[in-house]
């Protein structure tokens, strides 16, 4: 099989690590063009893009677009576009976190969170659309949260931004069914990452609890299971979306989360 034109192409946003970069994995293994994106030094990124290439046969770029500035954003899609003649998957899943009540939470830090986690998301399906409408095909996998379902306390922007991704890819499914184009989010629990696994230890030592403890009375307590949701499962999920197998899963949320909105 010949790179570029041939395959299918798949832009993640945020993807320079954590979950996005694990779903890049998954989709470069099954021969995808992927488009990465996100934040880091030039040197860690080339070699992330190295390492994500050699995994497959599809061809890996990275483009740097800022998720608070849309034209950033249109210029995302439109390159993607030349270089690989189409886009078939947009996983939106750049996002940012802050934690205060609400009387105290600093307006930029709403701002910030809408922006990225929201708006990028508006931004990026608007330009990606129309490329979609005419291939009479796509798939849109908002990589949204838990708190896309229920709510938690100090968590507004955040909430209300996860809220409005689900609101989003409603809509757009709507939309995109006379097109070919589904648009989905999955809504993980709380994830296995280097930024949780820090967290852990911080709070052990900080609360005077062993990490068990902190893992099971603290972090998951929202989820029956008591199992983190690992990146590799959230990545198989988005590889099925994209399948042609889940032409008719649209405008769904599907939780990942261990049973927490079960309850």
């Amino acid at each position: 099989m010949t790179k570029g034109f041939s395959m299918k192409t798949v832009i993640i946003t945020g993807s320079s690590s954590g979950i996005g970069l694990g779903i890049a994995e998954n989709f470069a293994t099954a021969g995808y063009n992927i488009v990465l994106n996100g934040l880091g030094k030039a040197e860690e990124l080339e070699a992330t893009r190295a390492r994500v290439a050699a995994l497959g046969s599809g061809e890996v770029i990275f483009h740097g677009a800022n998720m608070l500035k849309p034209d950033e954003i249109d210029d995302l899609v439109k390159t993607t576009e030349a270089k690989f003649g189409g886009v078939d998957v947009l996983v939106p899943n750049a996002g940012i976190q802050h934690v205060e009540k609400i009387e105290d939470f600093p307006v930029a830090k709403w701002d910030a969170i809408i922006g990225i986690n929201l708006s990028s998301a508006f931004h990026l399906v608007r330009a990606a659309m129309p490329i979609m409408k005419k291939q009479a095909s796509g798939r849109i996998i908002a990589i949204a949260s838990a708190h896309a379902l229920v709510a938690s306390p100090y968590k507004s922007a955040y909430v209300a931004a996860k809220h409005g991704i689900l609101g989003l890819m409603k809509t757009v499914a709507l939309e995109g069914a006379e097109f070919g184009i589904t648009a989905n989010a999955i809504c993980p629990g709380y994830v296995e990452t280097p930024l949780v696994t820090g967290q852990i230890a911080d709070t052990a030592k900080a609360r005077n609890m062993t990490e068990e403890q902190v893992i099971n009375e603290v972090i998951l307590k929202a989820q029956p299971t008591k199992q983190f949701v690992t990146v590799e499962q959230i990545a198989a999920l988005a590889l099925y979306l994209a399948s042609d197998q889940a032409a008719q899963i649209t405008g769904a949320a599907l939780p990942m989360d261990g049973g927490w909105t079960a309850q």
